[in-house]
C-alpha cells in the first residue's frame, strides 16, 4: 500500500528536499506553504517521481486552513502516514526593539503551526487506526544561540518540549513523534528559481564542521525517511541533533 507524507514549508529549502526524498521512496506528497509560486515549483520536480502529489497555499498558524489542508490531503491521496512540520519564520532583531508582535508571530507560524498541524494529522492517523509518524524539525538554536535570535530560539526549544510531550499522547494510537534539530544546512541553491544563488563556503566555514563541511538538506530528508520508517517503530520523543558535530565542538577564545 501507497503511504502518503505531508510536509509544511515544502516550497523551498529543507522542505522542498524533503518531499523530493519521499517521493523518491514511493508517497505520495502534500506539501502546504505560504509561497504559492514556490509551492507549485517543487510539484514539478517532484512529477518525475510520483503523480500523487499536491500543493496547498495555507498559513499553518491559521487552524482553518490546517484542518482543510489535511482534509484535502486525505480526500485526494487517500491517507495520510508521515507529517514533517518543517514551516518556519524568524525575526532576528535586538531584543530591546523587537515587538510583542513581531515576537508572537515568529511563535504562531513556528511552534502553534507545528502543533496545529500535528493535532490535525493525529486525528486522521487515529481515524484510519495504522499509525503513523510526526517529524518535527526543531533547531539547535534551541539550546544555544546567537544575539537577538529570541523569538526563533523560544519556537524551537518550544517545538522540542511539544515533540516529547506528544509522543506521550499519542503512543497509544501508534503515532510516533521525533524531532531533528539542524544545524549549519546551506539552504540558498533550493530557494525557487527566481532567488536561488550559488554556494560558496571558505574553508573557515567547512572547518567549523568536525565532518568538514556544511549541511545540505538532503541530510535532513534523510534523517526524515528514518524516522519515518519502520527501522525506527522503537524510537518516539526524540530529538536528533544534525550538524556536522558543531555543538560537541569546544571552542577556545584565541589570545
Amino acid at each position: 500500500m501507497r503511504k502518503v507524507a505531508a510536509i509544511t514549508g515544502g516550497g523551498q529549502g529543507i522542505g522542498r528536499a524533503i518531499a523530493i526524498a519521499f517521493a523518491q521512496e514511493g508517497y505520495g506528497i502534500s506539501i502546504a506553504d505560504i509561497h504559492e509560486e514556490a509551492g507549485l515549483e517543487t510539484i514539478k520536480l517532484l512529477r518525475p517521481y510520483t503523480e500523487d502529489a499536491l500543493f496547498t497555499k495555507i498559513d499553518v498558524s491559521m487552524e482553518e486552513e490546517v484542518r482543510q489542508w489535511i482534509r484535502r490531503t486525505d480526500t485526494e491521496l487517500g491517507g495520510l502516514d508521515v507529517i514533517v512540520n518543517n514551516a518556519g519564520i524568524a525575526h532576528n532583531t535586538d531584543v530591546l526593539d523587537l515587538t510583542s508582535e513581531q515576537f508572537q508571530r515568529v511563535i504562531a507560524v513556528n511552534l502553534g503551526g507545528a502543533f496545529l498541524c500535528s493535532q490535525a494529522a493525529a486525528r486522521l492517523m487515529k481515524e484510519q487506526g495504522r499509525g503513523g509518524a510526526i517529524i518535527n524539525i526543531s533547531s539547535t538554536r534551541a539550546y544555544m544561540s546567537e544575539p537577538n535570535t529570541e523569538a526563533y530560539s523560544a519556537s524551537k526549544g518550544g517545538i522540542s518540549a511539544l515533540t516529547h510531550a506528544m509522543a506521550i499522547s499519542l503512543g497509544g494510537y501508534g503515532i510516533r513523534v521525533n524531532a531533528i534539530s539542524p544545524g549549519w544546512i546551506e539552504v540558498r541553491d533550493w530557494h525557487y528559481s527566481q532567488q536561488g544563488e550559488s554556494l560558496v563556503h571558505s574553508e573557515a566555514d567547512k572547518n567549523q564542521h568536525p565532518v568538514g563541511r556544511v549541511g545540505k538538506p538532503a541530510d535532513i530528508a534523510a534523517a526524515c525517511l528514518y524516522l519515518a520508517s519502520e527501522k525506527a517503530g522503537f524510537i518516539t520523543g526524540q530529538n536528533l541533533t544534525i550538524d556536522g558535530g558543531m555543538t560537541v565542538k569546544m571552542i577556545y577564545a584565541e589570545d
